[in-house]
């Protein structure tokens, strides 16, 4: 499958049953609405789908359930976060054989490394794999930073293709486009910035509400990329209140509480994780409910088939 790097590609939550198993079937009704809406890829075990509690053995089959579902429409992404080079490789290599179609890799997990470690640890795993690589840059939540210096370094490897760029500095996505043309795409990872870095030249969204919302957020992509900004903006600013619900330490909470009202997913997290409680519980609900409320009649915005 050819991977172009571009569009809506949603950061799936993992779903789980309240005896803490996978829950696969309500995973299919989420996967499903999200296909439909019109996706362009699907990421799995990112920091919304609970990547640090999951096993080994739980992220082949949430690789191989996906790649079933997709049945080869869209290509499907798995995050490599391990604290260990020889872990993210061992991680590289068995999504490979599960059937991902690329990865998304972290910085080092716990350690700040250095910009020489950073960018080694990265080599390492490109050089392990085959599968095209989206490097996720957070260092908001992550400590770490990959320049546009160390890129440079990076991009002497075929496979890394991407960044997720989440910096929250939204002239970087001029000088990483500046320094490097289309040969790295460049995908915004903050939700509340998504259409600003969509309008300035990002070539697509790695969403977080998109899982509750999966039409909302490819109409804003659709609309924006065939220059029909005031309609794009217009669903934007009603997305906004939700879309702030990305930005926050429980956003795996938040999001499940949004996909249950819904109707494609439920409430159950992994512990440490709880479900949310008491008056940030009821904030949080009143946030989604007055989105419900006000929810938009959206445009056509699927764009036609090629003749």
């Amino acid at each position: 499958m050819e991977l172009k790097w571009q569009g809506i590609m949603p950061a799936v939550t993992t779903k789980f049953t309240e005896e803490d198993v996978l829950d696969l079937e309500m995973f299919a009704t989420n996967i499903r609405a999200q296909l439909e809406a019109g996706v362009h890829g699907i990421i799995l075990g990112g920091s919304l789908g609970e990547a640090s509690t999951l096993t080994n053995e739980e992220r082949e089959v949430l690789i191989k359930e996906t790649v079933r579902l997709a049945q080869g429409s869209v290509p499907v992404v798995m995050t490599i976060a391990e604290q260990a080079t020889k872990m993210a490789i061992q991680a590289a290599q068995s999504a490979e054989r599960a059937g991902a179609d690329a990865l998304m890799v972290l910085p080092p997990m716990r350690y700040k490394s250095t910009d020489l470690e950073t960018v080694a640890y990265f080599k390492k795993i490109a050089e392990s794999t085959p599968l095209p690589i989206m490097i996720y840059n957070n260092p908001v939540d992550y400590k770490i930073e990959v320049t546009v210096a160390m890129f440079e370094e990076l991009v002497a490897h075929d496979n890394i293709q991407a960044v997720k760029e989440s910096t929250r500095d939204i002239t970087n996505i001029g000088r990483l486009r500046n320094r490097f043309g289309d040969r790295l795409k460049i995908l915004c990872g903050v939700d509340t910035l998504a259409l600003e870095s969509l309008l300035i030249g990002a070539d697509g969204w790695v969403a977080g509400l998109v899982c509750a919302f999966p039409a909302e957020t490819v109409a804003i992509y659709e609309l924006a990329k065939a220059g029909r900004t005031k309609e794009a903006i217009a669903i934007y600013r009603w997305f906004l209140p939700l879309l702030e619900l990305d930005i926050s330490p429980q956003l795996v909470q938040n999001i499940k509480l949004a996909e249950v009202a819904t109707g494609i997913g439920t409430e159950q997290v992994r512990p440490p994780r709880l479900p949310l409680q008491g008056a940030e519980r009821e904030r949080v609900r009143a946030i989604i409910s007055e989105g419900l409320r006000t929810r938009p009649v959206l445009p056509e915005y699927k764009p036609l088939p090629a003749q």
